[in-house]
């Protein structure tokens, strides 16, 4: 497929160096996501430095999630305003000040306000990789490429625990940045090399009032969400104020898109079942793998009390596995399609969350490493097939709208998932000290958070057997059509 036969603003591929291109999205995505989840590790470290109460430290991630739920919506507006180099040297240099600033900050202000920067930068470049990636690779191809990607997805997140485990063993959390500042340069420096400009900008009319109505309708259910889980409850009058206007602004917002000429988000991406299809199986394995990973380190910390690195290291093998599997598994994808990859590997998804809700005190480290291997196994058989599978069935001026609808939905994906699993988790825990008489006995505390640990795994398995369900629908979409 020749990206120029579109008309809609895309240059001739056959001019792309499309190597190059790649490496940079790859090394600028590794490194933006790498800092986005070491800086989990060092939450302690910030609550003991700053002075500040866990709720606050929470806003380091609230508010980075906050920021991409109102950005990424209107990206695919912001992807026909500007080039694609304009765009990939925008989203490093936010990377880069933010960073820069993260690594300096003197107080948690600064240091929220760099987050902030920092998630400017990934909000911009998440939704231009991808659909860069669909417009220079032909769909028989498209597998493997966005197995590399995936690659960086799951893996930066992954290695981030445990290298910022090591980091703080010798040195302050402002090492996690200063580490991550001369590679984000030097990506930088790459790009500007060798990025080429893969689509003209056709700078569609810019609705003011879908904007707001995005940024009120996505914005209020992340950051109520987002609150409901870190201690704000689901009674609380921020929680509700914030779902009920973001759910209102979000129906409204939908209205406007399906009545207007040049939606900023074109919603009819919908009419396509396979992108409906994928996108479904993408947000119900977010909410399952997120839940798990926030899950996971508490258990690891609090039941059976193990240190941060130690913690991080544990959960490093499956990082590994789930890494080295993503391109192996887009190959797959490209010569046998989507769905017996996808049924297998939300079976196994499902089977593990099954005996993570089975975990306890005694639980040996062999077996979550074990467990947690076998659930990334799993994730790297669905998450890329299902969406790639999915966005492929798009035209391609669809593309942006497409990415920008599955990256927008994940990022609300992850704060529902986040969220609903702590809330069970702490019903959970509150529930068993209800029985027990010596609420102060250390042991019964611990009891009760490992109790509460399990319940919320039983969320994950439903989660799991939704995406089972909705996997039996998937069928391969015949790129000799596209």
């Amino acid at each position: 497929m020749n990206a120029q036969a579109n008309g809609k603003g895309v240059t001739d591929t056959s001019e792309l160096r499309v190597v190059p291109i790649i490496i940079s999205f790859v090394v600028a995505g590794f490194i933006g996501l790498f800092s986005e989840t070491a800086l989990n590790m060092a939450l302690n470290n910030l609550i003991t430095g700053f002075g500040i109460k866990e709720t606050t430290a929470q806003w380091l991630t609230t508010g980075y999630l906050l920021t991409l739920g109102i950005l990424v919506p209107v990206s695919g507006l912001i992807l026909q305003w500007f080039t694609t180099r304009q765009l990939f040297i925008t989203s490093l240099i936010a990377s880069i000040i933010g960073t820069f600033i993260a690594a300096i900050a003197p107080t948690f202000s600064v240091l929220m306000i760099a987050r902030v920067v920092q998630a400017v930068g990934t909000a911009l470049l998440l939704p231009l990789m991808f659909n860069t990636i669909l417009l220079i690779i032909p769909p028989h191809k498209r597998g493997k490429v966005m197995g590399i990607i995936g690659l960086v997805i799951m893996f930066a997140p992954a290695v981030g625990p445990t290298i910022s485990g090591l980091i703080l063993k010798t040195l302050s959390w402002h090492w996690i940045f200063w580490i991550s500042l001369p590679l984000l340069i030097a990506a930088l420096i790459y790009g500007i090399i060798f990025m080429q400009d893969v689509t003209k900008p056709t700078k569609p009319k810019i609705d003011i009032l879908s904007i707001i109505l995005s940024t009120i309708g996505f914005g209020g259910i992340v950051f109520g969400f987002s609150n409901a889980g870190e201690g704000g409850g689901w009674g609380s009058p921020t929680v509700i104020v914030s779902m009920v206007a973001g759910g209102i602004a979000l129906v409204l917002f939908t209205i406007r898109q399906l009545t207007m000429q040049q939606p900023i988000l074109n919603l009819r991406a919908f009419k396509y079942p396979m992108f409906t299809v994928g996108l479904l199986m993408v947000v119900v394995c977010m909410m399952a793998i997120l839940s798990s990973m926030i899950l996971l380190p508490l258990y690891l910390q609090t039941s059976l009390a193990l240190s941060t690195f130690a913690a991080g290291l544990l959960l490093l093998p499956g990082g590994i596995i789930n890494g080295i599997l993503s391109p192996v598994m887009g190959g797959l994808f490209d010569r046998f399609g989507p769905k017996w990859l996808t049924i297998i590997g939300i079976t196994i998804v499902t089977g593990s969350m099954f005996g993570f809700s089975t975990i306890s005190m005694e639980t040996s480290s062999a077996f979550i490493i074990g467990l947690h291997i076998v659930m990334m196994v799993g994730i790297s058989m669905v998450m890329m097939p299902a969406q790639t599978n999915g966005l492929n069935q798009l035209p391609p001026e669809l593309y942006p709208d497409g990415t920008a609808i599955m990256n927008t939905l994940q990022q609300v994906a992850g704060a529902i998932g986040t969220a609903v699993s702590i809330s069970i988790l702490s019903a959970g825990t509150s529930n068993f000290m209800e029985t027990v008489e010596d609420k102060q006995n250390p042991l019964n505390q611990v009891l009760a958070f490992t109790e509460g640990i399990q319940d919320a795994f039983v969320f994950a398995i439903i989660l799991s057997v939704v995406g089972l369900v909705i996997s039996l629908f998937i069928k391969r979409v015949n790129v000799e059509q596209v």
